[in-house]
């Protein structure tokens, strides 16, 4: 259970194996790929990611920043070069891959100093990134995905996505599940998008556990309400789903569009960089109707 777990009990070792690094992603084979790419019927296909650049609102203490390396070539009487007059211009990004629309490795979240299948934050923690549970031990995704529109109910900060809202999908395991809470339209607006959000709560991440769910997300900042069910609890549904039961969490998605669409059901493909160590990464996921 997502609730009730008391810090000092054991949760590892991980059903898939005590070396495991991708949790509920070991339900997604072949198979599971082949009956998601099924549901393409129309070829539609709907960007679930928002452009990621210096305005897009962070956690505190998180930044992005990009600058262009190569405008001394203004000044550079080298460059262009050779016959063709080639010239170039390439960018240095500096940033943290816990902002934007990204991907949570199972390596990000912990309860105490133990995380994902009971390795320690000594055990993870090295100068560069994380020694295990890094972003390029997760797998390309390509799924079935369900959203749960629940914008018309007009929830507000803390506000709780229940299970009754689940009414009409039955996941199977290696499902995603993704939820529209309609907050994403504050995105323009960091303030307001920061000042808290509604999500789903302690008995909704039980139900994805139980349903076998591998991945979650949500068109919020985090995952679950802010403040907490249990105010005393923060980031406690992202927390244990990530570091007891090996889901993954989707942060500041784009389903808006899906959801004025009406599409409950698609095929989700989920690609992202596999940056060795790094605790997030950084994705433009697609729904394929």
């Amino acid at each position: 259970m997502v609730v009730g777990v008391a810090a000092e009990q054991r949760w590892w070792p991980s059903p898939f194996g005590e070396d495991d690094e991708v949790g509920r992603l070991n339900h997604i084979d072949d198979a599971k790929r082949r009956a998601a790419m099924q549901l393409v019927r129309k070829g539609r296909l709907y960007d679930l990611a928002h452009v990621l650049d210096e305005s897009v609102p962070v956690f505190p203490g998180r930044y992005f920043r990009q600058t262009l390396v190569t405008t001394a070539h203004h000044a550079n009487t080298a460059m262009p070069l050779g016959e063709n007059r080639v010239n170039w211009v390439t960018e240095i990004v500096s940033a943290t891959t816990q902002l934007g629309t990204h991907l949570d490795a199972l390596s990000h979240l912990q309860i105490g100093d133990r995380g994902y299948n009971g390795w320690t934050v000594a055990d993870l923690a090295g100068p560069a990134g994380v020694k295990r549970l890094g972003a390029e031990t997760i797998p390309q995704i390509v799924t079935r995905g369900f959203l749960v529109d629940v914008s018309s109910l007009g929830l507000g900060v803390g506000d709780i996505v229940t299970v009754e809202h689940l009414a009409g999908i039955d996941p199977e395991p290696g499902d995603a599940v993704l939820f529209h809470t309609g907050w994403s339209a504050h995105w323009a607006d960091p303030e307001a998008y920061l000042a808290g959000e509604p999500g789903p709560g302690y008995a909704v991440a039980n139900w994805l556990v139980e349903h076998g769910v591998a991945l979650t997300g949500c068109d919020t900042w985090s995952y679950g309400p802010v403040p907490a069910e249990d105010p005393t609890r923060p980031f406690e549904v992202p927390q244990r789903l990530n570091a007891i039961h090996g889901v993954f969490v989707v942060e500041n998605l784009n389903t808006a569009e899906l959801a004025r669409d009406g599409v409950k059901e698609f095929a989700l493909v989920l690609t992202h960089p596999k940056l060795r160590g790094a605790t997030g990464a950084w994705t433009s996921p697609v729904a394929l109707i």
